[in-house]
């Protein structure tokens, strides 16, 4: 019984902490040694699940897991001298230097928001910083950076390389940032946070359909930014409020079988409320001033997916759509559209707006046409949903698809 519970618990936790314990790490020994810190933080968890599985779980599994990558950091200062060789000749001011490893609430919190800006520098390509974010400080997998970008493992392996040699050569150190700095590296600081956010609401990784571990936690980074006050600006609240109107609806995506629920079925008394105004509230916040990113056009179609505005909301849902994609196309905003555009036009003018987009490649692009096809012609829809199934890639999607041809083939 114990080693059940301790294989169950640690992923969770190291999903959790693993990321807070690094980036804590790096900013006391400096991001060129960033996979020491990584390597502190994977044998702390390996030494949970070794003692775990034998003598249970501790009361407060947390804390003994700080004290743990306390302690095996302060050995690895003693057992290689590496104070002394590599930190201290750099310091300047010694009254200034903190030599006891911090694992507070705070410091967890800043070290992280420090972390990625230090990440996101520019001598690094864009795609690289954001790829070496997703896997430092959002503890993201190789499979599941290449799920974000739309690419393949071994060119983000030699992308995040390339990073890591980068951050090596210039021997980066995690320290306070100018304002310019933070503003010139906040955009791709708020691509990490959306991709991240994306990725935990429509994953394609571990069999999962949501990752709600993954949402709550680019939520909380980016409420971060948002309480600090060279980053609270109109962009970052939008995307805070897009991340809370998404969230708020994310129990009512999952029915007790552990099976996707369409939006159309969802159960609206599951929607949490406390969600949508803070919601609302963010939203109000960065409609101040004249900018107009994605975020505040994505943020704005949430509002009325969520509001309990009648049909007539598709009208207005389908006049941002429109906007995001001459500001930023991609297939998925287009395909997306297209579902506000059917309810708007109906079906069979939806139809022909899929078939416009030529995305054959995209799983989503044959659901669509699947749902569009099962009011229409139901023996196309069920031949749509098939080919949708072979590309899918997540078993929570194939089930999904499968479930809706079952469902048109029953009548």
């Amino acid at each position: 019984m114990k080693a059940n519970e301790s294989r169950n618990l640690v992923p969770h936790l190291f999903r959790l902490e693993y990321t807070k314990m690094t980036a804590v790490i790096c900013r006391l020994f400096g991001l060129r040694h960033i996979e020491i810190a990584e390597d502190i933080a994977s044998e702390t968890f390996l030494k949970a699940t070794e003692i775990w599985s034998f003598k249970g779980i501790p009361e407060n599994p947390t804390a003994w897991l700080y004290t743990v990558a306390k302690n095996k950091t302060k050995d690895y200062l003693k057992r290689y001298n590496f104070f002394e060789k590599e930190v201290l000749p750099k310091i300047k001011n010694l009254d200034q230097y903190e030599t006891e490893v911090d694992f507070t609430d705070q410091n967890i919190k800043d070290s992280q928001l420090a972390m990625i800006f230090a990440v996101c520098s520019p001598v690094i390509p864009v795609q690289s910083q954001v790829s070496m974010a997703l896997q430092v400080l959002c503890g993201f997998s190789v499979e599941e950076i290449a799920n974000a970008f739309l690419s393949n493992k071994e060119t983000i392996k030699k992308r995040l390389f390339r990073a890591r040699e980068n951050l090596r050569n210039q021997q980066f150190k995690i320290e306070e940032l100018t304002e310019q700095e933070i503003t010139g590296r906040l955009n791709t600081v708020l691509i990490t946070l959306y991709l991240m956010f994306n990725e935990g609401y429509f994953s394609k990784s571990n069999h999962n359909i949501i990752r709600k571990d993954l949402c709550f936690e680019a939520m909380r980074l980016t409420g971060i930014l948002a309480e600090n006050k060279l980053t609270d600006v109109p962009k970052v609240n939008a995307l805070l409020a897009l991340q809370c109107f998404q969230s708020s609806r994310l129990s009512a995506r999952i029915n007790e079988m552990k099976e996707p629920v369409l939006f159309d079925e969802q159960d609206r008394n599951l929607w949490d409320t406390a969600l949508i105004e803070k919601g609302n509230y963010h939203l109000i916040k960065a409609c101040q001033g004249d900018e107009l990113s994605k975020y505040h056009l994505e943020a704005s179609i949430a509002y009325w997916h969520s509001s309990s505005a009648g049909s007539e909301k598709w009208q207005y849902i389908l006049q941002l759509y429109d906007q995001l994609l001459l500001l930023e196309y991609s297939p998925v905003t287009a395909l997306n559209r297209v579902f506000a555009f059917a309810k708007v036009h109906g079906n069979k003018a939806a139809i022909d707006e899929v078939e416009n987009l030529h995305l054959n490649s995209s799983h989503y692009y044959y659901a669509l046409l699947g749902y569009l096809y099962d009011s229409v012609d139901p023996a196309k829809a069920v031949e749509y949903y098939t080919k949708a199934i072979a590309l899918a890639t997540s078993e929570a999607e194939k089930k999904q698809f499968e479930k809706a041809r079952v469902k048109i083939r029953q009548g």
